[in-house]
């Protein structure tokens, strides 16, 4: 039925080696394989396993609930557990250590739960395995930043100025306006302009 299959999809187990499925590492140092899983419905004798290149098998362990930690079943001697189960992450991630080019290849962490009708599920990893790493140069990113950040600053320059001396402008206009108020508001008495109180005096008598 359709609602017992989305129910079914709803409480699939999933297994995640993070966001990105490639790693690269150095010739004879440890590399980390991460790997976690989650499941709805929780899980009981749980199975986990990675796998190389698909077929030979690198590290093999169960897990009986929630509360315990992974037991060994097996492994090869230069694979190391480094994983957690009983904290928030169910966490079943190896580190493989002494690197070696043959190690260049496909790893794949493979889980099964019988508490999900044995549901079963992997996620794939690949590795390479390099004899130095190799330094980017960012003298051109360095560059292009440099000039973006002088060609921003000069923006911001320009506006700071530009504001400044509109500023000043709108100050010396707003003076010049003052100045002809006052001029306009005189009283020309003094002056005996045309309008003036001097031509309301009566001519004096001969």
């Amino acid at each position: 039925l359709p609602g017992l299959h989305i129910f079914a999809i709803a409480f699939a187990l999933e297994v995640s080696v993070g966001k990105t499925n490639t790693v690269m590492a150095l010739n004879g140092s440890n590399v980390l394989l991460p790997c976690t899983f989650t499941t709805c419905i929780g899980f009981e004798d749980l199975d986990f396993t990675w796998y190389f290149n698909s077929t030979e098998m690198i590290y093999h362990g169960k897990i009986k609930s929630k509360t315990s930690e992974p037991v060994l079943v097996g492994r090869n001697p230069r694979v190391e557990f480094v994983g957690s189960t009983t904290g928030k992450d169910n966490n079943i991630s190896i580190v493989l250590t002494d690197v070696e080019f043959s190690d260049a290849g496909k790893y794949t962490c493979h889980v099964r739960n019988p508490k999900e009708k044995k549901a079963q599920h992997n996620a794939t990893i690949f590795l390479t395995v390099v004899h130095r790493m190799e330094e980017t140069d960012n003298t051109v990113t360095l560059i292009i930043v440099g000039i973006v950040g002088g060609l921003i600053g000069l923006l911001i320059l320009f506006m700071l100025i530009k504001r400044v001396v509109l500023f000043i402008i709108k100050k010396t206009q707003d003076g010049k306006k003052e100045c002809l108020v006052s001029s306009s508001g005189n009283d020309n008495t003094e002056n005996g302009l045309a309008g003036s109180k001097a031509e309301q005096k009566a001519p004096p008598k001969a």
